[in-house]
């Protein structure tokens, strides 16, 4: 664990067009399970530390909704200068009063341990047509989370063309800010820049997400748009030399 803290506190990270993603051009990452530590993270702004997934176990096992813990355990990141959110994946909407219960623990632990826990972020593939239903979840779950911690969304690129405006618009006032990932998997989207004019129309803060490796050009008007708050990278392990 201190040599991954180390590593994971050592240096920094805005981005190249149509080359490789640079991370350490940016300055806000997803830290995920399985993806070692790499030094670019000591002058990051934001954080998004995965904590745990909500899936339903297979139904051999019962079929139930259950919290798997992932990510790293809870360690004391006080000299890292930006904001941390805890990121949570889930695979159903169907939480049990367990899954709430960890994830509120588990905030008021790192909290404890003396970490600048912004809030917490939740990492869904809501499908357009079904949009109306994670808005409802999503107040439930503001709800539950105490005032002092904000709440991030993922998104997927089909939303902002796709979405009907007025559901999308619901989540003005639930959440704090919507990531609009340009990438699935490891790879980037290879359409992704037909689908961000209609971001000119969001009426909530949001960010793009981009993934390391993948390609990116940023479209002319992105940097004017008043909501814009920027990038978030999501870091790999670096790719096989060739031999």
């Amino acid at each position: 664990m201190k040599g991954f803290l180390l590593g994971l506190l050592l240096a920094c990270c805005g981005g190249p067009a149509f080359a490789g993603v640079d991370a350490s051009q940016y300055d806000a990452f997803w830290l995920w399970s399985g993806v070692q530590p790499q030094p670019l993270l000591a002058r990051a702004k934001s954080l998004y530390i995965l904590q745990g997934q909500i899936e339903r176990a297979p139904r051999r096992q019962g079929g139930a909704v259950r919290f798997l813990a992932q990510g790293m355990s809870v360690p004391r990141l006080a000299t890292h200068p930006g904001e941390i959110w805890l990121a949570y994946r889930a695979q159903t909407l169907e939480w049990p009063p367990e899954a709430y219960a960890v994830l509120l623990s588990q905030l008021r632990r790192w909290q404890l341990a003396g970490n600048a826990v912004v809030g917490i972020q939740i990492d869904f593939d809501a499908r357009t047509r079904d949009l109306h239903h994670y808005v409802k979840f999503l107040r439930e779950l503001r709800e539950r989370l105490p005032k002092n911690y904000r709440l991030s969304i993922t998104g997927l690129l089909d939303w902002a063309p796709n979405a009907d405006p007025a559901v999308l618009n619901q989540l003005v006032g639930v959440v704090d800010e919507l990531v609009i990932q340009t990438y699935q998997g490891r790879h980037t989207i290879a359409n992704y820049s037909a689908y961000l004019p209609p971001t000119k129309h969001l009426q909530l803060p949001f960010k793009i997400g981009l993934v390391q490796y993948g390609k990116w050009q940023a479209p002319y008007f992105l940097e004017g748009l008043p909501l814009f708050r920027g990038y978030v990278v999501f870091l790999l392990n670096a790719p096989a030399s060739p031999h």
